[in-house]
């Protein structure tokens, strides 16, 4: 939206100088006054001219002024939320990473009792085995 802001801002202010020169052009030409008259009538027009420019461009500068404002307030906006999520994502994964350390350490523990279960019932085994 910025961009067709701009443009009509670049428009606006070209044809506002175009249509100054052709105007000052016109009234030279068609203007049967004198040569003083003419001066100070062209120095009038030019001093209108430039408080018209200075006024629009006081005016752009303000609008650009409120759009990096507006941007820089969004973009901070983005980074904290963006800084929220990630630290949600964090605690997420740390509560995955010590279910996963729990459950690793109860099967570890099945599996020694297993272990010791089989070598309890080889030697039970061996030991009958031996007897025969």
């Amino acid at each position: 939206m910025s961009d067709e802001n701009n443009g009509v801002g670049k428009g606006l202010l070209v044809g506002l100088l175009i249509g100054g020169v052709v105007g000052a052009v016109l009234a030279l030409l068609y203007a049967p006054k004198s040569g003083q008259e003419l001066r100070s009538d062209v120095k009038r027009k030019t001093a209108d001219f430039k408080d018209q420019a200075e006024e629009y461009l006081k005016t752009a500068k303000s609008k650009a002024i409120d759009i990096i404002n507006e941007g820089k307030q969004r973009s901070e906006q983005l980074v904290s939320d963006a800084k929220k999520k990630a630290e949600t994502i964090l605690g997420d994964a740390e509560k995955i990473i010590s279910g996963v350390r729990d459950k690793s350490a109860s099967v570890a523990e099945e599996g020694s009792k297993i272990k010791s279960a089989f070598r309890a019932g080889v030697d039970a085994y061996k030991g009958e085995k031996s007897k025969s």
